[in-house]
């Protein structure tokens, strides 16, 4: 246990060295600064949203759960970011550079070492998901007196989709450099929201096709399928017209996820994991 925590300690100085937490908190910063504002603005003029009368739309739930949404899908990218950093070095990175050999020849271990800076990774980034998404949730709480429907699962939800996309990221690192590896993981994490976002406008125009490639590419990267899951449980309360049209997405609602998605979720990551470390093991440094 002492050599995980070492070699996760090593993995956070490196990363202070390099700078990556100045980085992710400017762009966190901009980030809050910029959607106090887009709410403000919002629910300042939410006086001049009138649905039509009878239509049982709920202006107010309708504008903050799209609003937190957004947000969501903007802190997973910044966890993503932060995620991805940290771990895209990790195996070829770190070897040519010259700085893995000496650890792996010790005691130590590469699965070790692999698992190590994995959970390394997740120890920082899962709790600054967690902040960001508490600190937006307060904002559009406390600007726009409305909160989701399901506070803690949400943010769970995120902090885990993180979790597999550094997983993967580990992954990549076994095999590719580090700069092929960061635009791989990013392009799969785009890929990956591009195909619910298919989905969501298949559900829309009733297109089983784009449904089942949806849910076919939400299993195979189902850290999209966690961001889906969060999405529903904001609104999942929400009934009547509000709840149908915040089901259409793409931000506000979500109509996938449950409990099969957490537990495929929790497999998938283990197995990337054990690939990433049999791949480790046989790889020559």
């Amino acid at each position: 246990m002492s050599s995980v925590l070492t070699i996760a300690g090593y993995g956070l100085r490196e990363a202070l060295r390099r700078k990556v937490f100045a980085v992710v908190l400017l762009l966190t910063v901009g980030f809050l600064v910029l959607f106090w504002l887009a709410n403000h603005f919002l629910f300042q003029n939410i006086a001049n949203i009138s649905p039509p009368v009878g239509s049982g739309i709920d202006a107010r739930a309708f504008a903050g759960a799209t609003i937190f949404g957004l947000s969501m899908f903007g802190t997973l990218f910044l966890g993503v970011v932060l995620a991805i950093f940290l771990t895209l070095g990790v195996v070829r990175g770190d070897a040519e550079r010259g700085l893995l050999q000496p650890l792996i020849v010790r005691p130590v271990g590469r699965v070790t070492l692999l698992v190590a800076r994995w959970l390394g990774a997740v120890a920082v980034c899962a709790p600054y998901v967690g902040a960001v998404y508490v600190a937006t949730m307060l904002i559009t709480g406390l600007t726009g007196h409305w909160w989701p429907d399901h506070v803690v699962v949400p943010g769970v939800e995120l902090a885990a989709a993180v979790a597999v996309v550094a997983a993967l990221s580990l992954l990549g690192s076994v095999f590719l450099t580090s700069t092929a590896n960061g635009i791989a993981v990013f392009m799969i994490f785009g890929a990956g929201l591009v195909a619910g976002l298919l989905g969501t406008v298949g559900h829309e125009l009733s297109s089983h096709q784009l449904e089942r490639a949806a849910k076919i590419a939400a299993w195979l990267l189902p850290f999209e399928a966690l961001y889906q899951d969060g999405l529903r449980q904001l609104t999942s309360d929400t009934t009547g017209l509000t709840g149908f049209l915040l089901e259409l997405g793409p931000f506000g609602g979500a109509y996938t996820g449950g409990n099969s998605v957490r537990l495929w979720a929790a497999a998938y990551l283990l197995l990337v994991i054990a690939v990433a470390a049999f791949g480790f093991t046989r790889r020559d440094l």
